[in-house]
């Protein structure tokens, strides 16, 4: 009999892990509140409900579980929601992360109070509640800093405020933006760490981390769209060298540990700095951006959305599933045309015939506006290659790019 899995989101970056389910035979249930999302094309079953308000969630799956429903696992990819999941969790008994997990993993000042606690090496940080502190800070502390809302998601909101340049925002603008990016109006500041910053990606087996993703991150448009920080993607494997990897994948490690995640998966934002690693984040959840789903498999050879899969129905995958098996190189880019109103694109096909390209994904259309860049998410696409070196998949991808024109005009 088939396994039947909730799927906590349905959108474009979440397509992958419900394909995946599927292939191993497993029955998905997905929900999400737009009814047309990509996902619900993929799925044995649609269930239509609020990702991020954990109540609605499960209100939606339990009239769906009324009508002779039986979910064996639940989980979320490219979607910021394991409080959703366990709220879910909880109602029907199945494995997930904790409340508790979950509620630190979606709360960076819990998060960060979680760390010092655990003697997790973090940036400095504190709570703010009015523009004043900010600039009281900024005298006192005289760094760059950063500052973002405690509870929002992809980098909305998040600022870096460069100390010692006359064009950074005023204090009054800066914590207002991150105000109003957050759910609950909480802010926080934190120290920007300068040095290489990475992704990672892995999971918790019986209490024991393993850390097959390792990403650099490209932050190349840190002038461009300051004071805004928007990444462009990243390349594998990293220029780091393996001490430094190996340090970095162990405090990671410990970071999931000290949220309380002990079978699952997790994601780390993480910083060296001065050669020593630190934490950013940590999420309780699949990563976006096909990270999981696309580079680290092509990186590594590691099945990570079968793993993930594997884990939220309750079962305990082999140390040698989870063990990279090769290093190939891996890179990925994202677009950013010029804000207004699209009246051309081309050059995908070429894009797509450079050597080791394996992915391009355009994410607008002719007529269609692009916004001003603020944060990940408005990206206008992606490309992804893979090469047997980093530095080949970096060439390919950034050749392939180049030959991607997206015309817009005001």
């Amino acid at each position: 009999m088939k396994k039947t899995l909730i799927m906590i989101g349905a959108g474009l970056e979440t397509v992958p892990a419900i394909r995946r389910a599927v292939e191993m035979g497993i029955h998905v249930v997905a929900t999400d509140l737009n009814p047309q999302a990509p996902g619900f094309d993929h799925t044995g079953e649609a269930v239509i409900g609020c990702v991020y308000t954990p109540e609605k969630a499960v209100a939606a799956l339990s009239e769906w579980a009324a009508k002779g429903g039986r979910p064996d696992g639940v989980m979320c990819a490219a979607v910021d929601a394991p409080h959703t999941v366990a709220a879910v969790a909880e109602h029907f008994g199945l494995k997930a992360v904790s409340r508790e997990t979950a509620a630190l993993a979606t709360d960076k000042l819990a998060m960060k109070d979680r760390f010092k606690e655990a003697g997790i090496p973090i940036p400095w940080y504190r709570e703010i509640f009015n523009w004043q502190e900010l600039r009281d800070i900024q005298a006192e502390r005289l760094e760059t800093l950063v500052i973002k809302p405690v509870d929002s998601r992809g980098a909305r909101g998040v600022l870096r405020l460069v100390h010692g340049t006359t064009e950074a925002p005023s204090p009054e603008w800066a914590f207002n933006h991150a105000a109003k990016e957050s759910p609950t109006g909480r802010v926080m500041v934190e120290s920007y760490l300068e040095g290489p910053q990475i992704s990672t990606e892995g999971f918790v087996v019986g209490s024991k981390p393993y850390t097959p993703g390792f990403s650099d991150r490209n932050y190349e448009f840190l002038e461009r769209f300051a004071p805004h920080i928007i990444e462009n993607g990243g390349q594998l494997p990293s220029f780091l060298p393996e001490e430094t990897c190996n340090a970095v994948k162990k405090l990671s490690g410990q970071a999931a540990i000290a949220l309380g995640i002990e079978n699952g998966v997790a994601k780390g934002d993480m910083v060296v700095h001065n050669g020593t690693p630190y934490v950013i984040e940590m999420a309780a959840r699949l990563s976006g951006g096909y990270f999981c789903s696309h580079e680290i498999p092509w990186n590594t050879g590691v099945d990570f959305l079968g793993i993930a899969i594997k884990l939220a129905l309750g079962e305990t995958p082999t140390a040698e599933e989870m063990t990279p098996k090769f290093n190939r190189g891996v890179a990925q880019r994202y677009l950013f045309p010029e804000p207004g109103r699209v009246v051309s694109i081309d050059g995908v096909e070429e894009a797509l015939g450079t050597d080791g390209i394996r992915m391009v994904e355009i994410r607008t259309g002719v007529g269609e506006t692009i916004p001003s860049f603020t944060c990940h998410p408005a990206r206008a696409g992606v490309v992804m290659g893979v090469a047997e070196t980093m530095e080949q998949a970096v060439e390919n991808v950034e050749k392939a790019v180049g030959r991607i024109k997206i015309v817009t005009e005001r």
